[in-house]
């Protein structure tokens, strides 16, 4: 076969690429525009609707300013994929949208599976901020941890501990976990258990305890400071006082450490004996069920 043959079926000059190619041309150029057209149009008008749909119904449920964002952000990327998809319908291109949703299925699927961690963290974030189980700057307890709140994220709390460290954790863990927020409530009840010799005058102890515990300061009248006996120690009865604060307000820390040694100051002072060593008397800080407390806040 000769050159002359090989070259039958290839145009040699524009002409004849217009002549032979034409109508293909055109009506691939008519596809694409079509395509570009309906796509941007799709988008803006799809955008702008639902995006305002969002912001809309976020904002009536009273979603924080974070998750109104994220929710628009993501009402956009919608409209951007639907508009592909919808573009590429009007315009004919059956085997690119196939193409199209067969990969999107498979990346959504592989992306699933190597980010079920992330999506985890991101769900509990998005509840901790809808729900508020705790804010910035309030003290909080859980599985066994604690920390002072500064940062809530999407996908993680950062939280600074009474020794200045900082923690990091993940929002599935606060999420799943028991937290107990001492400082949620209106009021805070700071117990401290004081141990007084058999014999020493259990009214005496407990009216030095009220007197001193209504004394110190940040100490609410209403409820009154008390102080019952909860318990017979081996060396002791152990009376437990009793504070009330607000936590807005008043370090619990602070509080209980004024108190404790006001009332060692004041029964030196009225001569009662307080037993020692009374390892049995274990001083601490909560609210109504008297949870703990780290006192050096």
């Amino acid at each position: 076969m000769d050159s002359v043959a090989l070259q039958q079926g290839i145009p040699t000059s524009g002409s004849e690429i217009i002549a032979r190619y034409g109508d293909a041309l055109v009506a691939f150029a008519v596809t694409v525009l079509v395509f570009v057209v309906a796509f941007v149009v799709i988008y803006l008008v799809g955008r702008s609707v639902l995006v305002r749909v969002t912001k809309r119904a976020l904002g009536a449920r009273e979603f924080s300013p974070a998750i109104v964002s994220l929710g628009s952000s993501l009402a956009g990327l919608f409209a951007l994929f639907g508009a592909f998809a919808l573009g590429a319908t009007i315009a004919g291109f059956g085997a690119i949208l196939t193409a199209f949703a067969t990969l999107t299925g498979a990346l959504a699927l592989a992306v699933g599976f190597a980010a079920q961690d992330l999506i985890a963290n991101f769900v509990a974030g998005v509840f901790i901020i809808k729900d508020e189980p705790f804010e910035v700057g309030d003290y909080i307890e859980w599985s066994g941890n604690g920390g002072i709140v500064r940062e809530i994220q999407l996908r993680v709390t950062k939280l600074d501990t009474f020794g200045n460290e900082q923690l990091t954790v993940p929002n599935r863990d606060l999420g799943s976990a028991v937290v107990k927020n001492p400082v949620a409530n209106e009021t805070l009840r700071v117990d401290c258990d004081f141990g007084i010799e058999y014999d020493a005058d259990i009214e005496d102890a407990r009216r030095c305890i009220v007197e001193e515990g209504a004394a110190v300061d940040g100490v609410l009248a209403d409820p009154e400071p008390s102080a019952p006996v909860t318990a017979l120690g081996d060396s002791a009865v152990v009376l437990n006082g009793r504070v009330w604060i607000d936590p807005r307000e008043t370090s619990a820390g602070g509080t209980r450490a004024a108190f404790v040694e006001a009332v060692k100051t004041r029964f030196d002072a009225e001569g009662i004996g307080m037993p020692y060593p009374h390892t049995e008397l274990v001083g601490t800080i909560g609210v109504e069920s008297s949870g703990a407390v780290p006192a050096d806040d």
